[in-house]
């Protein structure tokens, strides 16, 4: 399980940080303070992808054993 949360974890910190930075990019308000936000964003995508990505591979992992 631990290779597939590997696999899944990569895709979705990535997807999940390119979200963020976009969002504080393109909002006025945020854009100012965008040298002390996206750091912070690329730590909240990192960390929070370990709880979706264990999720994930679970699910995967279901469904590749009972075929």
């Amino acid at each position: 399980m631990l290779k597939v949360a590997a696999l899944v974890h990569i895709m979705l910190m990535t997807v999940l940080m390119g979200i963020l930075v976009i969002v504080i990019v393109t909002v006025p308000e945020l854009y100012d303070q965008g040298m002390r936000l996206i750091p912070l964003a690329a730590l909240v995508g990192f960390f929070g992808a370990i709880p979706i990505s264990a999720y994930v591979s679970r699910k995967i992992l279901a469904q590749t054993r009972s075929t």
